[in-house]
């Protein structure tokens, strides 16, 4: 019994740093999709040829839309700001990414594998499900359930 009360105990007191790894989580993701996106904005063109040689429809349009996503998921997650709605392009995003890029590649990131991806969409899924946190423009504007 002891055990269970000192481990309820350490529960009830990480929850007061809940907010704050959400709110760092967001930022690190939101800087993860900050390179890709200004690459893809300084040659979308090369973006779209590149998105042509495999296969996208519209790889214009696709390479427009991808750029586009990812720029307003960096500045949505750094405000915290819409998380939950903007999570879901992002992992489609890094979903394509994974199905297209990296999983012929294997797992590892060192070979240009899944595995960055991976984590990005797995803490996609966990903004998804536990929204933004304290520290956040959701939580100001939509309060406690955002």
């Amino acid at each position: 019994m002891y055990i269970k009360k000192v481990y309820l105990e350490f529960s009830r007191l990480s929850d007061y740093v809940k907010s704050f790894s959400l709110l760092f989580a967001r930022i690190v993701v939101a800087y993860g999709f900050y390179g890709p996106a200004m690459m893809k904005w300084s040659d979308i063109n090369s973006v779209a040829q590149w998105f042509s040689s495999m296969g996208f429809p519209l790889p214009t349009f696709n390479a427009y839309l991808a750029a586009s996503t990812e720029t307003l998921g960096v500045t949505l997650l750094t405000l915290g700001l819409f998380t939950r709605v903007i999570s879901i392009p992002l992992i489609i995003i890094m979903m394509v990414a994974i199905i297209i890029v990296h999983l012929p590649q294997g797992f590892n990131a060192v070979d240009n594998g899944f595995e960055i991806p991976l984590y990005y969409m797995l803490f996609l899924f966990i903004f998804l499900s536990h929204g933004a946190g304290k520290f956040s423009l959701d939580r100001i504007i939509f309060g406690n359930k955002n």
